[in-house]
């Protein structure tokens, strides 16, 4: 992809065109449901995602949500909030959290574009990459404490052990 820059001072100005053009790069599917949104659809290697982007031209804020497929049974919610905390801690950039709807984790990130702020696709693809691999990372762990029983401490040092060589 060549490198493209918005800029929210550009007339008809929604940073969820550039989203899609990265999108439809990396030929994943998606729709835009609304003029404020784009879902997409990806295969990770635990589950399949939900990636959507949320544009408030309002307020000039682009929010990027990946969804893991993981729901659960509402008595897990303290030990999954625990492991939220743990999590959170290590993250750099974004944060995850669990819905008290529907129990769905998700990874969020949201940029603030307005006062002529805007992205680039680069940009885009870069935080793409960053939620995909983050819920890729955690991803064991969430499951380890709703369905291994294993408590958060133990769940989030299984997330963080790195294999060094292959057997």
């Amino acid at each position: 992809m060549t490198s493209m820059t918005i800029s929210a001072d550009q007339f008809g100005y929604n940073p969820l065109d550039l989203a899609e053009r990265v999108i439809m790069d990396r030929d994943w599917v998606f729709d835009r449901p609304a003029d404020g949104e784009l879902i997409a659809e990806v295969s990770g290697t635990w589950c399949n995602y939900r990636i959507w982007f949320n544009w408030q031209e309002d307020s000039g804020g682009l929010t990027l949500c990946c969804a893991l497929d993981s729901k659960f049974p509402k008595q897990i919610l303290p030990r999954v909030h625990s492991l939220l905390a743990l999590v959170n801690e290590k993250l750099w950039l974004g944060h995850f959290d669990v819905s008290s709807e529907d129990g769905e984790i998700t990874f969020r990130h949201s940029l603030l574009l307005r006062d002529g702020a805007g992205t680039t696709a680069e940009h885009l693809q870069e935080l793409l990459d960053l939620a995909i691999s983050e819920s890729e990372r955690f991803y064991p762990a969430f499951q380890s404490v709703v369905w291994g029983g294993k408590s958060a401490r133990e769940a989030f040092e299984i997330a963080l052990f790195e294999t060094i060589a292959e057997a």
